[in-house]
């Protein structure tokens, strides 16, 4: 059994910014994740570009060099990779955090590898898990289905297919843009009666103008009943009608992992999912855990991205002055363009 003066669930952006936080501090925290590292942009589609400028996403004021204005999702995971080794972090991916709990003067987590079950003790838990490990569910017969994702991966593979995308945010929109100029057929599904008013504005005219001219067919107030091989069936207006679909992209959002934040004891909001916290340390009701990133938001996760969560850590591992640059900072980045 080991232990570790820190540990820190979650390798993404803020979770490594969280580690060089403790690591200037003198520590030796721990990072894990359930996948690969900063798992969330490999999830993304290949070659996709931020919507942020490269200076917004840099942490422990290592520079990223990208060859265009904004960084893409290949050049991102190679800047994250950098840091990390960079900075000697001790990253265990492919590891999940399950439980925790206090033990007199320290924190016993229980955490799920390959390798089967370990307990690691820390004096303080961190945790930077995110949201995009756990897509928000259509909950409809079929959704399991195999030709069925809660990520979009490449327009290219649904060439010459009919492609049903559900939502109408900027993932889904410009999920549908991109499978229509790869040569599929698109119809595009969203409960809302028109697109969300946070649509990117260059993305804006083009589903706009995509959907007039029927080059994307779109329905909108609508809800999915149900997906079947080769089929998906809408409700409109009290009305059902079939759609084919040899592939379908449910791009409805993401959600924190709310349950395990109830396992480890932290209270959370009944509306809106907020954690009870300290908003200086950012330390919960349960002594010794943290929270970083967009999770200490509750279910408003579009309050915190990297640009202005990278400096959590400072709040948690910092002292007085450190959280008070931390504040200032924090406030002063603007909301980028995004969901």
């Amino acid at each position: 059994m080991s232990h570790h003066p820190a540990i820190i669930a979650g390798a993404g952006p803020i979770g490594l910014a969280c580690a060089i936080s403790a690591r200037r501090r003198g520590m030796e925290p721990l990072v894990l994740d359930a996948g690969a590292i900063v798992n969330s942009i490999v999830h993304y589609p290949p070659g996709m570009m931020f919507f942020t400028t490269p200076e917004r996403l840099e942490i422990g004021d290592h520079p990223i060099v990208c060859a265009g204005p904004r960084p893409t999702r290949e050049e991102a995971m190679m800047y994250y990779r950098g840091v990390a080794r960079t900075e000697r972090l001790a990253v265990q991916t492919w590891t999940r955090l399950v439980a925790a709990g206090r033990e007199r003067d320290r924190i016993r987590c229980v955490i799920e590898t390959a390798a089967g079950i370990d307990e690691p003790t820390t004096d303080r838990l961190v945790l930077a898990t995110g949201y995009f490990d756990h897509p928000n569910r259509l909950d409809v017969p079929g959704e399991n289905l195999p030709h069925v994702r809660h990520y979009f991966d490449e327009a290219h593979l649904s060439w010459g297919l009919d492609v049903v995308v559900v939502g109408g945010k900027n993932s889904a929109v410009e999920a549908a843009l991109q499978l229509y100029r790869a040569g599929a057929r698109v119809t595009l599904v969203y409960r809302g009666r028109t697109l969300k008013p946070s649509v990117k504005y260059w993305l804006a005219p083009d589903i706009t103008n995509r959907l007039r001219a029927g080059e994307i067919v779109g329905r909108f107030g609508a809800e999915v009943r149900r997906i079947e091989p080769g089929w998906v069936t809408i409700a409109t207006a009290g009305s059902e009608e079939r759609i084919a679909a040899d592939r379908v992209y449910a791009l409805t959002g993401f959600t924190p992992d709310f349950d395990l934040f109830r396992r480890l004891g932290i209270e959370l909001d009944p509306v809106t999912q907020r954690p009870r916290l300290d908003p200086e340390t950012l330390e919960t009701n349960v002594p010794g855990v943290h929270m970083a990133g967009s999770i200490v938001s509750g279910r408003a996760i579009s309050e915190v991205f990297i640009e202005n969560g990278r400096y959590d850590g400072e709040k948690i591992f910092g002292d007085a002055a450190g959280r008070r640059r931390a504040r200032e900072l924090y406030e002063a980045t603007p909301r980028p363009l995004g969901e």
